[in-house]
């Protein structure tokens, strides 16, 4: 599986961030917490990370310049022959690099980056503005080789970790089911962020072949 992360800062006047994970399966043949930190208020904005991006801006503002930053990160896993569809799950390594947290206080909330994607969500409003963002994520119904084999993104979760945090579950743990997934809310004038670890769940040999998919991730206010 191949993940990808990019950072997203939006001003009021649009209200809808996305940002994109690549998920990859290679093969032969073929305890959960989070952190949730406050915002100062201010103008309406949305900051959204999945991966490697910029801050968000100064400690706890989301006052970083407007736009999109970033690579897509990759997750991957190349399955032992040996291990061909033994139903024994495949930890995914990832090409993030991203360990220190994107909302600014220097937080090392990923420390092991290559086997984890940080994802993080932020909603600065003002007093009129909607109470709540959405965050979701949406991914086709497959994995897809060159050759149009196919392997059921079902196969794909990921459990969720942040060292130090005693807040479980914020963005929580899930399995892709294939279309749009609700994840959680984010309350206005709060930045929530976790790390995503990925696993392949090995259920059934597959053809030969290196199979891809992508995960959009999608903050909205409404």
């Amino acid at each position: 599986m191949t993940a990808t992360m990019r950072s997203c800062a939006l001003p009021p006047q649009r209200w809808l961030v996305r940002a994109s994970l690549v998920l990859c399966c290679l093969g032969n043949v073929a305890a959960a917490h989070a952190w949730s930190l406050t915002i100062t208020g201010g103008t309406q904005r949305l900051f959204l990370h999945v991966g490697n991006g910029a801050l968000s801006g100064s400690l706890g503002t989301l006052n970083g310049a407007v736009g999109r930053s970033g690579p897509v990160n990759v997750v991957e896993v190349t399955v032992p022959v040996a291990q061909l569809g033994n139903g024994v799950a495949q930890a995914m390594t990832s090409n993030s690099t991203q360990n220190i947290s994107l909302y600014g206080d220097g937080n090392n909330t990923c420390p092991t980056p290559a086997s984890q994607v940080m994802v993080g969500a932020g909603y600065r409003r003002n007093g009129s503005a909607p109470a709540t963002a959405t965050l979701s994520v949406s991914t086709p119904p497959n994995l897809t080789s060159a050759g149009g084999d196919t392997i059921p993104i079902s196969q794909i979760r990921w459990t969720v970790s942040a060292p130090g945090s005693g807040n479980p579950g914020v963005i929580p743990a899930g399995t892709f089911s294939g279309g749009s997934q609700f994840l959680t809310t984010v309350p206005g004038n709060t930045y929530i962020e976790n790390c995503h670890t990925f696993s392949y769940a090995n259920s059934a040999i597959r053809a030969a072949g290196t199979y891809n998919a992508r995960a959009t991730y999608t903050l909205t206010a409404p």
